[in-house]
């Protein structure tokens, strides 16, 4: 064997120092074509990922793009609800059928697949992590431009999986005013680091509280630090959400699709400018 001159361009033996790391990530279905995929994440529950990602779901179905929603979290699936859907999800020998929102949004969630919505999803992380990567693999999505992931709350097995096994551009970290913002939002940005993976920018929900009379922004939760903490981590503050009746109540009817406010105007451009120029 010859001496090694670690030039690889002129040479064809295949050792060691040449062999890319395996990737991890799943095939997506023959049947889908995806070209974008964003993660809604949070540090916590309960501060509105499902709304965000609906909410930027229905925006880019209604600027003439086709929507998907990856319902990731298993154990708290809430995007049917929001969409008033009823149906149950259908399958074929090519696999499953994703389930339509009234204006288009193709969606897969476990409680698309469960007799009544109602019934607790009690499984181990290893198994909801591998339902999580079936919806990718075994879902015929068909033409999607953007798929948004509702993420469940937190840095575990779920969160792992998924960017580990999908081609994620991008994730859009939601949180609330209150101070432990800092440390909830660290940790997202954190493993979105170690995971190689940009963060596209911070969404606030629950930020304010509009007076219907004055029309004066009143902080529930005090001054908010979300801005300081974006700041400090050098990305941008993309939206901060009120606390809504009207919000609330398109979302506890079913028909958040009805949502016409210029909140999400800057998240939305985020997401459109994501994954530019990935091959």
């Amino acid at each position: 064997m010859s001496e090694c001159t670690h030039d690889c361009s002129t040479c064809g033996v295949d050792c060691a120092s040449r062999k890319q790391p395996e990737s991890l990530q799943e095939p997506m279905n023959a049947q889908s074509n995806i070209k974008k995929v964003i993660a809604v994440v949070s540090g916590k529950g309960g501060v509105g990922k499902s709304l965000v990602t609906s909410l930027l779901a229905v925006l880019t179905q209604r600027n003439g793009q086709k929507a998907a929603i990856l319902d990731a979290d298993i154990t708290g699936p809430s995007i049917p609800k929001m969409f008033g859907i009823r149906d149950k999800a259908m399958g074929s020998e090519e696999g499953i059928l994703p389930v339509e929102t009234r204006t288009g949004i193709k969606t897969m969630s476990v409680n698309l697949l469960l007799e009544n919505d109602t019934d607790p999803v009690i499984w181990r992380g290893a198994l909801i992590a591998g339902t999580v990567k079936q919806f990718w693999t075994d879902v015929l999505w068909g033409d999607v431009d953007t798929m948004y992931i509702d993420m469940p709350p937190g840095t575990g097995d779920v969160p792992l999986t998924v960017f580990q096994s999908l081609p994620v551009d991008g994730i859009i970290i939601v949180t609330s005013p209150q101070e432990l913002v800092s440390m909830i939002v660290e940790k997202a940005v954190n493993m979105a680091k170690m995971m190689n993976i940009p963060v596209l920018g911070i969404v606030e929900n629950m930020s304010y509280v509009k007076c219907p009379d004055c029309g004066k922004k009143i902080p529930l939760f005090g001054e908010s630090q979300t801005a300081k903490v974006a700041l400090e981590h050098g990305i941008p503050l993309l939206a901060q959400l009120p606390v809504d009746p009207a919000l609330a109540r398109e979302c506890d009817t079913g028909v958040i699709e009805l949502f016409n406010e210029d909140w999400m105007q800057a998240a939305l451009d985020a997401v459109e400018a994501a994954g530019h120029g990935k091959e």
